[in-house]
């Protein structure tokens, strides 16, 4: 970032867990971070351990605590040597519940765990909905609101962690819909003038009774003005980086003069 604190670099990493695997899942990430110094880092949503769990029992088997946890100890390291904030998904054991959910961390310190509010399709079979508000950290300047996959579906998410001051949307994924989310984050971005870095995953999982999911990768980091920064491709293990002004994230003027969050009325928006 520069001395004033008005360009940060943010990162994405696209990547194809094998299920079950978290130990090497964890590896094969710690090589393709190597080097590498970002402000900001995401990466898929349940990055290390799988996705399509069969049901409640095999799923406790492979959730970990947020503070202690095999995933979230790597990830304090990786912030150390990153030097900036890291989001990532894991599944999170709290006594006999599971949460999908994101870890946030920074300079090797626990900041956050964002626990999805959209469930999608068979998750609500294993995982419970999320009980915590949206919510923002900062580290050295840069404000970091985080949601998870399905979350993309509802304009409410990113437009209140906006409210709440965040820079940048950090967006852990598995995305199974064609493109989709792609196309819809770059609206979440120009209507809330906001970065968002989604981090997908790419390739196959197909664990019966569970139908074959099949990954949509095309990972993106998205402007406040709508623009595509950059983009991994469908398929590959991809580093996405990018730099990114964080005044253009916090004037929410658009060409006309209007303020977008300002000339806001919710006296009219409720039902």
């Amino acid at each position: 970032m520069s001395d004033d604190h008005a360009t940060y670099s943010f990162s994405a990493l696209q990547t194809d867990p094998a299920f079950g695997e978290v130990t090497a899942n964890l590896d094969a990430v710690e090589r393709h971070l190597e080097g590498l110094r970002t402000d900001l880092l995401v990466l898929p949503e349940l990055f290390a351990s799988g996705y399509s769990f069969v049901d409640k029992d095999e799923l406790l088997g492979l959730a970990e605590p947020f503070d202690g946890g095999e995933t979230t100890e790597r990830l304090r390291g990786w912030s150390r040597g990153t030097g900036g904030m890291i989001v990532a998904g894991f599944p999170e054991r709290d006594g006999d519940k599971v949460y999908n959910s994101a870890a946030v961390v920074a300079n090797g310190e626990l900041l956050d765990c964002y626990r999805k509010v959209h469930l999608f399709g068979f998750e609500y079979d294993v995982y419970e909905p999320g009980d915590r508000p949206f919510a923002v950290q900062e580290h050295a300047g840069l404000r970091v609101g985080t949601m998870i996959c399905f979350d993309w579906m509802y304009p409410e998410a990113a437009r209140t962690l906006v409210l709440r001051g965040a820079d940048v949307i950090a967006h852990p994924s598995n995305l199974v819909l064609p493109g989709w989310c792609q196309r819809t984050m770059l609206v979440r971005a120009l209507e809330n003038r906001v970065y968002t870095v989604t981090a997908n995953r790419y390739g196959t999982e197909h664990r019966p009774p569970r139908p074959a999911l099949h990954f949509t990768g095309s990972s993106r980091i998205a402007s406040p003005r709508g623009e595509a920064v950059a983009d991994a491709p469908a398929v590959g293990v991809t580093l996405l980086q990018t730099t990114a002004d964080i005044v253009l994230a916090r004037d929410k003027r658009v060409p006309s003069g209007n303020d977008v969050l300002a000339e806001r009325r919710p006296d009219f928006y409720e039902r």
